[in-house]
């Protein structure tokens, strides 16, 4: 298979980001103050693209389509005021990503519904496509039909070194080949996340793996089903163990898994598979691994309990009274019982159930409150604790409460140093090591001019301290944001956010 020019992916791109927003060739001509016919080559990959053509068409889309010609997309936000109106929560990033690799493991077609429009599940598009997945992206919904047979040697290399889950292959692609290579995994930058637990648990299968200077390079012959342990509880490196013992005949007992909430999903789209599973929301699930699976299936992806708890930390920040609605409860918990503590206040409606009729949700009213810093340090554990990716969020809160906050980042070394970026918009950051940040408060927050950092949580966290500081802020290259929320700064500006898309360092 042919590899695919820059312009045929960037009307690839165009086409489903038109089709999911209900517009068709003539409309978007007309936006664009072109012929459809000039509509229908760009789509086919059949007509150059200009960098003003790029930018009109990122404005009328509102998708940041320019980035693939090299310009940055900025955010430009004049801050410290108070919010109103109700907000929804998204489908979740992480169990896309999942769910996206998982539907390699199904000869038949795959229907994903709630599916949000975020780089990185657009990146693993590319990829799938690239090696014969035929994929249909209309409005919200994700229709995938494998091919007879996967053209690997076809990957698309770029795509897949822009993403950390590109790793998350490993798992199913171990059914389709004795023998294959993948590149080496990109994504955030938060310091030394080592693959090795995805070659341990693999390992348990039967399955070698060897990094060269560009790529993993892997066999999988005669896998068997085991006993797996897992070296770190860890939410892909469950995920990746999963997918390796669906296919695989016999019972496999994963221990230390990650019951997160991307790993529950995964679990449940893999029962309407048939594929049983026991222990589902456990540190242990026992797998009845199959021969093959062949069925048309669809499912809806449970709502993201870190772009809720964007939302929760924007109201404690900017004090303000707005409804989030669709929160997944089980996955929040402790989140709001620490807010609670130290002061914020809510109210929450009864519990309902999402669209795959697993997860549980609430919608959460916040209140103007006065915060105080809790005695204790803020730290992230393993589901049922707090979830690592919501630790940063803490952090722009903490700025807010009256003491001094412990932020104490176990995971990951360096990702404190992000927060250092906070300093920018007047916020009293101590890192006291690559581990931990005593945070003081309450501060008053001014505007700055900050470049994106390189990791999707702290990144979130520095743009909600830009909306709740006095004055006017850029945020520039914001891809790493774009990674994970769709569409956020038109869906902010419902609840009263001044935020504007930039294109290019001149605007």
């Amino acid at each position: 298979m042919a590899k695919k020019s820059s312009q045929q992916k960037i009307g690839e791109l165009v086409a489903r980001i038109r089709e999911k927003r209900l517009l068709t060739q003539a409309d978007l001509a007309d936006k664009l103050g072109t012929s459809q016919s000039a509509v229908a080559r760009m789509e086919k990959g059949e007509q150059n693209f200009s960098t003003d053509t790029l930018l009109r068409l990122s404005r009328v889309l509102k998708r940041d389509i320019i980035t693939l010609s090299g310009s940055a997309l900025n955010f430009k936000i004049n801050g410290g005021k108070q919010l109103n109106g109700s907000i929804t929560t998204n489908a979740s990033k992480n169990a896309v990503v999942a769910l996206l690799c998982a539907s390699l493991l199904n000869k038949g077609t795959t229907i994903l519904h709630n599916v949000p429009s975020i780089a990185e599940a657009e990146r693993l598009i590319e990829v799938l496509e690239s090696i014969g997945v035929v994929i249909t992206w209309k409005n919200q919904t994700l229709t995938i039909q494998p091919p007879e047979e996967l053209d690997i040697d076809a990957i698309d290399e770029e795509a897949a070194r822009k993403t950390r889950s590109v790793i998350m292959f490993l798992g199913p692609l171990i059914h389709h080949f004795e023998e294959f290579s993948l590149p080496l995994a990109g994504g955030c930058l938060l310091g030394k996340r080592t693959v090795r637990p995805h070659f341990f648990a693999l390992e348990s299968f039967g399955v070698t793996i060897a990094t060269h200077e560009s790529q993993y390079r892997i066999r999988s012959k005669a896998l068997r089903a085991a006993e797996v342990i897992l070296y770190e509880s860890g939410d892909t490196v469950t995920e990746n163990a999963i997918m390796a013992a669906c296919l695989t005949p016999g019972v496999t007992t994963i221990k230390y898994a990650s019951a997160n909430y991307m790993v529950q999903d995964l679990c449940f789209f893999l029962q309407k598979l048939g594929v049983s599973i026991h222990g589902i929301g456990s540190s242990t699930l026992v797998i009845d691994g199959v021969e093959e699976i062949n069925k048309r299936v669809e499912y809806h992806i449970s709502e993201d309990p870190i772009e809720a708890m964007f939302f929760i930390a924007l109201a404690a920040t900017t004090n303000s009274k707005i409804k989030i609605k669709r929160c997944p409860i089980d996955f929040l918990e402790l989140e709001l019982l620490k807010l609670k503590k130290m002061g914020w206040q809510y109210t929450i409606t009864d519990e309902y159930l999402s669209y795959n009729n697993q997860t549980r949700l609430i919608d959460i009213t916040t209140k103007p409150s006065q915060l105080t810093a809790l005695e204790e340090k803020i730290h992230p554990s393993v589901y049922p604790g707090l979830n690592i990716d919501n630790l940063p969020f803490f952090a722009i809160i903490a700025t807010q409460a009256k003491g001094k906050t412990l932020i104490h980042d176990w995971v990951y070394e360096d990702r404190v140093k992000y927060l250092t970026l906070l300093e920018h918009i007047g916020a009293d950051v101590f890192v006291a090591d690559l581990h931990r940040a005593l945070i003081s408060g309450k501060t008053a927050l001014r505007g700055a001019s900050i470049t994106c950092p390189p990791a999707l949580r702290p990144a979130a966290a520095i743009l909600v301290g830009m909306i709740a500081a006095a004055g006017e802020s850029h945020m520039r290259n914001v891809y790493f944001i774009d990674r994970g929320y769709e569409d956020l700064a038109l869906r902010l500006t419902t609840i009263g956010v001044d935020i504007m898309v930039m294109h290019g360092l001149d605007d």
